[in-house]
């Protein structure tokens, strides 16, 4: 069940905030670089070789001690399918975890796109659970270079969260979703607002 209400604490004035299954969920126009939480989510690619965007910014802000670690992850099992997430520590990022999931690229949506984007967050969270992480920033996976549908998108990270923390209550406190653009951040709040959940 998700409702709308004012935390007493969380990211600056001016972000959405609702609870679902009594954790703060916030919508928030920001640098996900600067999100004081336990794991910022990187959208990464499979290879966990850096690139531009948000997985650019990640590795940038925190420093080469991500990378190093990629490597390490690259070395034991070459990367990480789209869909899954790995895990390494955050560098100079405010957090303690970098969680780093592969979107899928945008073919079209007959690829099974939508089903592999709802995985990147479902495995994410799943992360969040077995390393005891309360608080979590995601980015909008997959809405850069890989071209998906920012509505769609959208709809998909909502819900698919929404669901994971109704069926697992009392694992995290916090969940934010921070998009840099500002059509991103549009797009969710009014999403949310048309969503049914």
């Amino acid at each position: 069940m998700m409702e709308r209400g004012k935390a007493e604490s969380g990211p600056e004035a001016g972000s959405a905030n609702i609870i679902v299954a009594g954790v703060a969920v916030y919508l928030q126009k920001g640098d996900i670089t600067r999100q004081r939480v336990e794991a910022i989510v990187n959208a990464a690619n499979t290879s966990l070789a850096g690139g531009g965007g948000v997985d650019g910014a990640i590795h940038r802000a925190g420093g080469p001690s991500i990378m190093e670690e990629c490597n390490e992850i690259r070395k034991q099992r070459g990367g990480v399918a789209t869909g899954e997430a790995v895990y390494t520590s955050a560098g100079r990022l405010p957090a303690t975890y970098v969680f780093h999931t592969a979107g899928p690229v945008w073919h079209g949506g007959k690829n099974g796109e939508g089903r592999l984007l709802a995985e990147c967050y479902r495995s994410c969270l799943q992360l969040a659970e077995r390393l005891e992480v309360t608080s979590i920033s995601f980015p909008a996976i997959s809405t850069g270079v890989y071209d998906f549908p920012k509505q769609k998108a959208a709809e998909i990270a909502l819900q698919t969260v929404q669901k994971w923390l109704n069926k697992h209550p009392g694992k995290l406190k916090e969940v934010r979703f921070v998009n840099f653009e500002e059509e991103n951040h549009r797009l969710y709040l009014e999403v949310l607002q048309s969503l049914d959940i």
